[in-house]
């Protein structure tokens, strides 16, 4: 998701992403245990997307309360 989408995204439905994202992470954690991973350029994706989607919430909450 590009971070232009993210903006048009209300606080609860950026939690809800970074919540799926979380457990897409996880997931990912797990095949790399037992060595099923097949595409390890995943991990990176997922941990930019979160940290994308939590300066979008970070910004959002920050304007609310200004």
């Amino acid at each position: 998701m590009d971070t232009n989408e993210m903006r048009g995204k209300s606080a609860q439905e950026l939690i809800d992403h970074i919540a799926e994202l979380r457990r897409e992470q996880f997931s990912l954690r797990m095949q790399k245990a037992q060595g099923q991973t097949a595409q390890t350029h995943q991990f990176a994706k997922v941990r930019r997307e979160i940290a994308r989607a939590a300066t979008v919430l970070g910004e959002k909450q920050s304007q609310g309360a200004a």
